[in-house]
């Protein structure tokens, strides 16, 4: 299976051989790879070869069936409470809350992150992320891509330094799709790291790596 590079330990994240079996699937072991800052690394693969699996162990979702996900030389399974604090994940299921508005998504967001609400700065990113007019909607009057648009501005206001994203450019448009684009570009610039899958070429600027969980 695959293992496109020997785990750096120094590096923030590092995974070390790590196998994942789901019910009587194999769906891979042996995965070594390391990501530092300013770099995102895509998961590429078939249906069904875990992409989605690996993004929730490396979320500390899910358990892996082998091997360890390393933070900062720790394991993130001992250190759960430091690593979420610097963790952004963005799931199939955005955890955006049917019956709340954007804005009061964002301060449930906030208080968990334990970060003071300030309105002013909520309103600026919802507008930043093309939510201006829709900032005290109910979201369940919003389409899929603006609830996804809900979810990345989430990413803005609860800082993270690893952002972890099951497919980001679902739902959206053309202009959506930029504004990822535009979003994973400053965070990297500013030392952030991402890990992604998408079933299209990320065309972002920056140092891309990739994975591919069909290789073996």
């Amino acid at each position: 299976m695959p293992s496109p590079n020997p785990p750096h330990i120094n590096a923030p994240l590092a995974v070390v051989d790590l196998e994942c079996i789901r019910g009587d699937n194999l769906l891979f072991s042996g995965l070594n790879f390391s990501l530092r800052e300013g770099q995102l690394m895509q998961i590429e693969g078939a249906n069904g070869s875990g992409k989605t699996s690996l993004l929730r162990i490396l979320a500390g979702l899910s358990r892996s069936s082998e091997g360890q996900v390393l933070w900062e030389g720790e394991d993130i399974l001992k250190h759960r409470t430091a690593y979420f604090s610097q963790v952004a994940y963005l799931g199939h299921t955005l955890g955006v809350k049917s019956d709340l508005s954007p804005v009061e998504n964002l301060k449930i967001s906030l208080a968990l992150a334990n970060i003071r609400f300030d309105e002013e700065t909520v309103y600026r990113v919802l507008e930043q992320t093309g939510l201006a007019g829709k900032e005290d909607m109910p979201a369940r009057s919003l389409s899929a891509g603006q609830k996804q648009r809900v979810a990345l501005a989430r990413l803005l206001v609860c800082p993270a330094k690893l952002w972890i994203m099951d497919e980001p450019f679902t739902a959206l448009d053309v202009s959506g799709v930029g504004l990822v684009r535009e979003l994973l570009e400053s965070h990297l610039q500013r030392g952030g790291m991402a890990v992604l899958t998408s079933h299209q070429a990320v065309e972002v600027r920056g140092n891309i790596v990739r994975v591919n969980l069909s290789e073996g």
